[in-house]
């Protein structure tokens, strides 16, 4: 086996490979640059990221002898720097970590929360319509932010390093400065009119010029490298108190917004309990709520799981057809059951059942598309007894972090606080500003995911293990809004319905349906012939040159890791040791 996937991983890096890249985090151009990727095996230690400093960064940690959480926490802090868009200190995510001396899985949830003032209809105008510019672009759209604190905690409870040695990276990066690569240079260019309108961010990350700087220009972040010297030299007491927290609150209030010092003081990560399922002989562990990731990766694999689609062929109209139909059904209870869990009651078991999904699976017709206005989400009385960054590590001593973090839109806000040098989330979008509306990404949100004071908004970030025989096997996510949870459940059908090797499950075209609104996007490389297949079966299909996901992924196989940083956006990087 390993033979095998030596001379498999040697046929990608001799092959050329197009590397594709994505304007904005809800979707953009497609843009062909004519470079190759490179997938990596080591036997030690690996990250792999969407930023190759920042991998190289989290590497750096396992080679003083720290661990797979020291090197997530360095990862995510260099990212920061060197990934503005969506790496972050003013956002929040899931980390989902094995550790391997307890054989266990935990989940830390620090995501950000709305503030105490914010209220249910806070971002509907005296119409009753949603007030897009400040639940997108204000300093109102903000949650509060819970990155530091989820590093803090992730560190302090499992890593063997100190704050200052893994912060430095970061801190070096910003206060020193790096050569600005294509990827940034063309991500800041996309977002120039945006960022331009604040003049903070256009002076941060512009010049003041409104143009994004060339490539290969020094790119130094002082007011950033100052702000994580605090974090490095007080911890938490550092950004959620202090001169951090009195530039917050100031921008907030000369903003208009509702978040004050108290909440930023009020701010803890949690952990929680991770979704668990199976499929086929490998088990599951995934994010739970305020993730709807873990459920509705869970579904769909339970929804497929009896039909045999790797007999149908990858990728072909029949395979497809029972793909789309699955995601419809669980998007559609996304709408209804999905929320914050602490504030509403979600019934995890039972949209996870067999019974449930048998019931459900019932409405997949075998060769005719079932339109969603007609899908509702499913009756669970019966039963019951949301730009984003991903990178996954493993190191020497069998521990394995998945990591997804974000701040929303790319470049969250486009807002960043003077002084700070650091973006704010837009992350209030995720809430359903108006329930049974869709946000940002288009995703129709229920009452239970309404705006709520000190509630964490809904998410579609999955951080997920799967265990082969009882050991950890792969470590995978992936940014995209609300193609986070089809792109995740295709790599991880391609893996272990079609038995592909890690290169080849990532870069397989993908498609993505999310019940409303009813059309199913699809990526270049589904052929035409299974496309018309489709059309001709009543579904509506969106040829689109937007990517789906970018999934960063490492594979343990036979004492080896083997790591593949999706290449549908320049950049990616898998650092190994």
């Amino acid at each position: 086996m390993r033979l095998t996937r030596l001379f498999l991983a040697f046929l990608i890096i001799t092959s050329p490979m197009r590397s594709l890249a994505q304007s904005e985090s809800q979707g953009g151009p497609l843009i062909d640059y004519g470079t190759r990727f490179i997938p990596a095996i080591a036997s030690r230690g690996m990250v792999s990221g969407p930023e190759k400093l920042a991998s190289e960064a989290g590497l750096a940690m396992l080679k003083k002898g720290g661990n797979a959480i020291d090197a997530a926490v360095a990862t995510s802090f260099a990212l920061a720097v060197t990934l503005p868009r969506a790496g972050n200190i003013a956002g929040g995510g899931f980390m989902l970590v094995h550790l391997a001396d307890a054989n266990e899985q935990v989940f830390i949830d620090y995501r950000e929360m709305a503030p105490a003032a914010a209220s249910r209809d806070m971002f509907l105008n005296e119409d009753g319509t949603v007030n897009k510019r400040k639940a997108y672009n204000s300093v109102s759209a903000a949650g509060i932010p819970g990155t530091v604190a989820g590093l803090i905690h992730a560190l302090e409870q499992y890593g063997t390093l100190d704050l200052k040695t893994v912060m430095q990276p970061a801190i070096d990066l910003a206060e020193n400065g790096f050569a600005v690569p294509a990827a940034l240079h063309l991500n800041l260019r996309s977002a120039a009119k945006r960022l331009g309108r604040n003049e903070e961010a256009n002076r941060v990350y512009l010049g003041g010029t409104g143009t994004a700087p060339a490539m290969g220009t020094l790119f130094k972040q002082p007011d950033l490298a100052a702000t994580l010297k605090r974090v490095r030299d007080k911890g938490f007491d550092g950004f959620y108190k202090g001169k951090t927290a009195a530039l917050i609150a100031a921008e907030m209030q000369r903003g208009g917004g509702v978040m004050n010092a108290d909440d930023l003081a009020s701010y803890r990560a949690i952990e929680r309990k991770p979704v668990r399922a199976s499929f086929r002989g490998y088990d599951i562990v995934s994010a739970p709520p305020p993730s709807s990731g873990g459920v509705h990766v869970s579904q769909i694999l339970k929804l497929l799981e009896p039909y045999p689609i790797e007999d149908m062929g990858h990728n072909s109209a029949a395979y497809l057809h029972l793909l789309i139909e699955s995601m419809k059904l669980a998007y559609a209870d996304r709408s209804e059951y999905l929320g914050d869990p602490d504030r509403t009651t979600i019934p995890i078991a039972t949209l996870t059942s067999e019974p449930y999904l048998e019931k459900r699976r019932e409405l997949i017709k075998d060769d005719e598309a079932t339109p969603s206005e007609i899908i509702k989400p499913g009756d669970v009385d019966d039963y019951e007894s949301t730009e984003t960054t991903h990178f996954s590590v493993v190191d020497q001593f069998g521990n394995v972090v998945t990591n997804t973090y974000t701040i929303n839109f790319s470049f969250g806000s486009g807002i960043v606080v003077p002084g700070t040098g650091m973006l704010l989330n837009n992350e209030m979008d995720d809430f359903a500003a108006k329930p049974g509306f869709p946000n940002g990404y288009g995703l129709v949100q229920g009452e239970a995911n309404a705006v709520s004071a000190g509630s964490r908004p809904l998410s579609s970030m999955t951080p997920t293990l799967v265990f082969k025989e009882g050991k950890p096997w792969v470590a995978t996510g992936s940014p995209g809004g609300s193609r986070i949870i089809t792109a995740v459940t295709q790599t991880l059908l391609n893996l272990m319905a079609f038995d592909m090797t890690l290169g080849m499950a990532t870069s397989s075209p993908r498609i993505h349906h999310q019940w409303m609104p009813d059309m199913a996007m699809v990526e270049p490389g589904i052929s035409e012939d299974t496309i018309r297949i489709l059309e001709k079966s009543k579904h509506k299909i969106l040829r689109s040159n937007s990517t789906i996901g970018r999934v960063n992924s490492v594979q343990i196989e036979d004492g080896w890791f083997y790591g593949y940083a999706d290449p549908r956006r320049p950049g990616g990087h898998v650092a190994t040791w």
